[in-house]
């Protein structure tokens, strides 16, 4: 079983933007409702797809240099990564069935 983990303006370029494969990253808040709202949502996912995929969660308010280089500008922000590369975002608190869906659409997608 594993759990979300956390990365850092610092980290992020060597945690997200050099793995290889699929990358999920929560971009969240302690203040945001709908942040706290999905966080089992997120822990469930990194679960669901351990070794799959790279699911990790970003302190918005934290590492705002990340946040605004991907231009987040609401949150909870979901980014998806493909080697390294941003490939998608959904924002808002969804339910695990449309993450999933869109998680397995980038599995299965040819790489570019």
């Amino acid at each position: 079983m594993s759990a979300a983990t956390a990365v850092t303006d610092a980290t992020f370029p060597s945690t997200i933007e050099q793995h290889e494969g699929l990358a999920l990253v929560d971009v969240w808040a302690n203040w945001c409702a709908p942040c706290r709202a999905l966080a089992p949502t997120i822990e469930a996912l990194a679960t669901q797809f351990d070794g799959r995929v790279l699911v990790s969660k970003l302190d918005f308010d934290a590492n705002p240099g990340t946040a605004e280089r991907f231009g987040v500008r609401s949150i909870p922000t979901v980014l998806f990564f493909r080697d390294g590369a941003l490939v998608d975002q959904m924002v808002g608190a969804q339910p695990v069935a449309a993450f999933t869906s869109r998680i397995e659409r980038h599995l299965t997608a040819p790489a570019s």
